[in-house]
């Protein structure tokens, strides 16, 4: 298994050498913008929708103009490849579980999965279903 990769705090990004850089007794820190964009991309979500039910609506009107999580850097990614974060939203049923796993496999290491929604964390009113 992989171990996953420490983050690194932003003092380690943005100030690589503290010792040779004077501007940081003034309070200024100074990096290239390479730099401070790969940081950031460290610590955002990149979530893949896995919608089931009608919490997904729900999940959906998050990323819409009211709620609008790409401001915070959270980007709704379409393909399992480029994301990090897998939501379950609704009834995860027998039949459905294979292709669930299917797309989880294809996510890059690390990675998280989150279940939304009381049907994807007890089963709901589906509990007892027939698939």
């Amino acid at each position: 298994m992989n171990n996953p990769v420490p983050l690194q705090t932003v003092d380690d990004i943005l100030r690589p050498n503290a010792d040779a850089n004077p501007l940081l007794d003034r309070g200024m820190v100074t990096t290239s913008l390479d730099a401070l964009l790969n940081w950031a991309r460290t610590g955002s979500m990149w979530p893949m929708t896995f919608g089931l039910a009608c919490c997904a609506v729900e999940m959906m009107q998050a990323g819409a103009a009211r709620y609008d999580l790409d401001r915070f850097g959270v980007v709704f990614r379409p393909s399992p490849r480029q994301s990090d974060v897998m939501i379950v939203a609704g009834t995860l049923t027998n039949k459905m579980a294979p292709a669930l796993r299917k797309v989880y496999d294809q996510m890059p290491n690390p990675k998280w999965v989150i279940s939304m929604g009381s049907c994807a964390n007890g089963g709901g009113y589906y509990h007892y279903a027939y698939s």
